[in-house]
């Protein structure tokens, strides 16, 4: 697991530390634990509390899949009321993948996790996260070469979001 953290200057204003870990060759029956597994890396890393990840696998089962954005990837989130600790993210690689239901865009084989602690503080790191993806993150997590590979290509996707 990989963290990282800034330091603040004089000039810039002290940001909480973004929280980045990963999980590789997780097995899941099926979604809920998949969601559960990926949500599970940020209850690890210190990032959400407890509870998270049964929030994580409410807001599927309330809302459908629509946390899966593309081929074959799930961003798994929840309110920061429901244990949002820090700025975090999270990736889980399957070991094989999962459906979630989605028209277009199952099976899943790689879930993104992130977590906040409040509203507004987590719209950078989203912002780096879809600049990422669409730049072909996706790919290069999936080619990743074990679990501190997948957090080091995390981080560099999201560096100082």
């Amino acid at each position: 697991m990989t963290s990282h953290s800034e330091e603040a200057s004089p000039q810039t204003p002290r940001r909480p530390p973004l929280v980045i870990a990963a999980a590789d060759g997780v097995r899941a029956a099926d979604w809920r634990e998949a969601v559960r597994a990926a949500a599970s890396v940020l209850v690890g890393a210190g990032a959400a509390g407890e509870g998270y990840p049964d929030a994580c696998v409410r807001v599927v089962e309330e809302n459908g899949p629509y946390i899966v954005l593309t081929k074959g990837l799930a961003l798994v989130h929840a309110r920061p009321e429901e244990g949002g600790l820090a700025v975090g993210v999270g990736a889980a690689r399957l070991a094989a993948p999962v459906e979630f239901g989605h028209p277009d865009n199952d099976p899943v084989d790689l879930l993104l996790a992130f977590c906040t602690p409040e509203p507004d503080a987590h719209v950078g790191v989203l912002s780096a996260l879809a600049r990422a993806l669409s730049g072909g993150l996706a790919d290069r997590l999936r080619a990743a070469t074990g679990e501190d590979d997948l957090a080091r290509v995390l981080k560099e996707a999201v560096p100082d979001a």
